[in-house]
């Protein structure tokens, strides 16, 4: 008679561990108290789903970052139409950046926590009412509080957590995901300032923002029925995971996308401006000149996410993206005809929207907990916030300074460019070393 060996608590955690649901794997067994930690499968980088939550990012970035790119509308109408400096108006689109990052930390959070549907939601309903307000607006402190401060209240609560999102579901293609997901900021960049400068001259400003608000609302109700989350909810941990300062990778990346960020706006919110103060086109032609500079923004997103996909990593395809966008701001100043100001548009355009779109996968790199990617990557914005906040104001006061000439402002951008770029390397040397064959 042969008699069966006692069962261990090893393979009564093996069996309940195999009759897990499909959809779930091990992480973890605590052997004290016989508790299994459950997380999904790998991340699908591909099918159906996931593509779906790629087009509900690009809609997310349609609403948030296209709206914003297109900034440059509403500085060139503000100029003529209210009686404040160019600074004082810069200062609308930046604190509405500024939100969108600040709120990053929070809102980033609240996805690792369960919470995205409601935040969205919440997020959303912001961005629509800010828009509409901004339409019946008159006043400069009206437009402050409708487009800058309820507006990037809105963005702020819906980015964060929705390229967090689309970074869950990807891993080798993530660049990829994340460059098509940004482009929507790109194809934003297109609708708005094409819906300015057809509808401006015939109905005014007010219909031709609410038209651009009716844009926002039809594109929230798609987002709002396809959004899937994929992870599980984890309802313990900081909301600032202090820790992540402690990885030198992480601080530098950190700091060289605030030098970054600092610059890259400036040419979005001062284009038009300077295409008809600088060059004397019309106002239909810098509007022209704005949906170029977007248009390529397209290209631009997608072709560096396939670079860092296949060949160098994100960080990697990031670096020389930064340093031409330093040298393209340096050209800037010799631009003096039309022309040549395409372009800078065509190029800017392209390599400016490539430090957009690789910033998040970027920062995803370094993250290799999943359940922490929205915290991460919300604190990260919330560290560059100060940039977005304060880059298009100081490029402002020095074309004052220069009594309406773009000669300092264009240094400074390219100058901050240069400092982020140094500051990335730096942080790719801490993370992996010498090594410039690695990918990153």
């Amino acid at each position: 008679m042969v008699h069966a060996a006692p069962i261990t608590t090893d393979e009564k955690l093996a069996s309940r561990a195999f009759s897990l649901p499909s959809t779930a794997s091990i992480q973890d067994i605590d052997h004290t108290n016989e508790t299994l930690t459950v997380v999904p499968p790998p991340a699908p980088n591909g099918g159906l789903q996931a593509w779906v939550q790629v087009f509900m990012g690009h809609l997310v970035l349609i609403n948030g970052w296209g709206y914003l790119s297109s900034f440059g509308f509403f500085q060139a109408h503000y100029t003529s139409t209210l009686n404040a400096t160019p600074s004082a108006i810069s200062w609308i689109g930046s604190i509405q950046i500024f939100l969108v990052c600040l709120v990053g930390t929070f809102s980033g959070r609240a996805l690792d926590a369960g919470y995205f549907h409601k935040i969205l939601a919440v997020g959303s309903l912001l961005q629509i009412i800010g828009v509409f307000t901004t339409s019946v607006s008159t006043q400069y402190w009206q437009l402050f509080l409708a487009q800058g401060v309820c507006k990037g209240l809105g963005d702020g609560l819906v980015f964060c957590p929705t390229v967090s999102l689309v970074a869950t579901y990807f891993s080798t293609r993530r660049s990829l995901a994340m460059a098509i997901t940004a482009s929507g900021g790109a194809t934003g960049g297109i609708i708005f300032p094409l819906i300015a400068q057809q509808l401006l001259p015939k109905v005014g400003f007010g219909w031709t923002v609410r038209v651009m608000a009716f844009v926002i609302l039809f594109n929230t109700i798609i987002i709002l029925l396809i959004a899937r989350v994929r992870l599980p909810p984890r309802k313990t941990g900081p909301i600032v995971e202090w820790s992540a300062f402690q990885e030198p990778s992480y601080t530098l990346f950190c700091i060289g996308m605030f030098f970054n960020l600092w610059a890259v706006y400036f040419a979005y919110f001062y284009l038009s401006s300077y295409a008809k103060n600088m060059i004397g086109v019309s106002s239909s032609e810098a509007l022209t000149l704005l949906l170029v500079m977007n248009a390529m923004g397209v290209p631009g997103r997608i072709i560096c996410g396939l670079t860092a996909d296949r060949f160098f990593g994100p960080v990697n395809t990031l670096i020389p993206v930064a340093f031409i966008s330093g040298v393209l701001f340096y050209c800037w100043a010799a631009v003096h005809d039309v022309s040549s100001l395409y372009a800078f548009c065509v190029l800017y355009g392209f390599f400016g929207a490539g430090i957009q779109s690789l910033f998040p996968a970027s920062c995803a790199s370094l993250t290799t907990d999943l359940s922490k990617m929205g915290v991460r990557t919300g604190m990260c914005l919330s560290f560059i916030s100060v940039a977005c906040l304060t880059g298009p104001p100081i490029a402002g006061a020095l074309i004052q300074m220069h009594h309406g000439h773009y000669l300092y402002a264009q240094l400074f951008g390219g100058s901050a460019f240069m400092g982020g770029t140094c500051t990335l390397v730096a942080a790719r040397i801490a993370k992996i070393g010498l090594d410039f064959r690695k990918r990153m």
